[in-house]
């Protein structure tokens, strides 16, 4: 599947009853939310001493990537055009790949 395809796939369930302004808070809300489920999956694995759930927080994932895609959306983003753009500023940032350096120093 590729990225813009999954983009509009996943809108399908965008409530169609919200108003832009209640989607754009709704998709940082959910991102900031599902985010801090895949650190609370971490946090139990390193300092409660569970067993990493990976197949969780693969799921967490798939619910992470549906409101960067609910935001993406609303603001009128191809999730390909973003997905692009970071690559494009890791390359000028590390065009070498990572270094300590140029993180510590940019």
């Amino acid at each position: 599947m590729e990225i813009n395809e999954y983009q509009k796939l996943a809108m399908r369930t965008l409530n169609p009853k919200l108003s832009e302004k209640d989607v754009l808070i709704n998709g940082v809300m959910g991102l900031c939310g599902e985010s801090g489920e895949v650190i609370d999956i971490v946090k139990k694995h390193l300092a409660q001493g569970h067993e990493l759930d990976k197949q969780a927080i693969f799921d967490e994932l798939g619910d992470v990537a549906w409101y960067l895609a609910e935001i993406a959306e609303v603001l009128g983003f191809k999730l390909e055009d973003i997905l692009q753009n970071n690559i494009d500023k890791l390359k000028k940032r590390y065009p070498e790949g990572f270094e300590t350096e140029k993180s510590v120093n940019r």
